[in-house]
């Protein structure tokens, strides 16, 4: 990776940990308790399109991750954060791949892996698989808020092909 994509890398991931920031400011009255926008993850589905390799937006990811986690979540969030988010970019690499999904479609997808990944860790570390009873109200909002950061992404994807 040369300078420019460091910077460039560096950069991103700033913009995403300040969304991810900004968003643990605004009170979003969810009917599943620990259900989020997930305004950071604009920034992911951004770079899963526009940057070069697919290990570039998973440092992005665990670099947000990383950060995130020390300015206010601890170990604990690092896991369940890391476990969702290279879940959810694993399954929009591989829907973007087949080349049959819209960028919203795809993000949908990623939103829905996350609550997974994050059920996954949970349920391992309750030692339970009664925990993803709670998967179909998680996915559902996961879907939904995937679906509006995939419209934001490809609005912002747009803006920036045209520069």
């Amino acid at each position: 990776m040369n300078l420019r994509e460091q910077l460039h890398l560096a950069l991103l991931t700033g913009i995403s940990l300040v969304l991810f920031l900004v968003e643990g400011l605004i009170p979003v009255p969810f009917i599943a308790p620990g259900a989020k926008l997930g305004l950071a993850n604009i920034v992911t589905v951004y770079a899963l399109y526009t940057l070069p390799r697919l290990r570039d937006t998973a440092w992005l990811i665990f670099l947000r991750t990383l950060l995130a986690a020390f300015f206010g979540g601890g170990p604990t969030i690092f896991l369940f954060s890391i476990a969702g988010g290279m879940l959810s970019l694993l399954s929009m690499w591989l829907l973007k791949r087949t080349g049959h999904f819209s960028i919203p479609g795809v993000s949908a997808a990623g939103g829905f892996a996350h609550h997974l990944g994050q059920l996954f860790v949970a349920a391992w570390a309750a030692d339970t698989v009664n925990l993803f009873r709670y998967l179909p109200v998680l996915g559902i909002c996961g879907i939904i808020t995937g679906l509006a950061i995939g419209v934001l992404a490809a609005k912002i994807c747009q803006l920036t092909a045209h520069k």
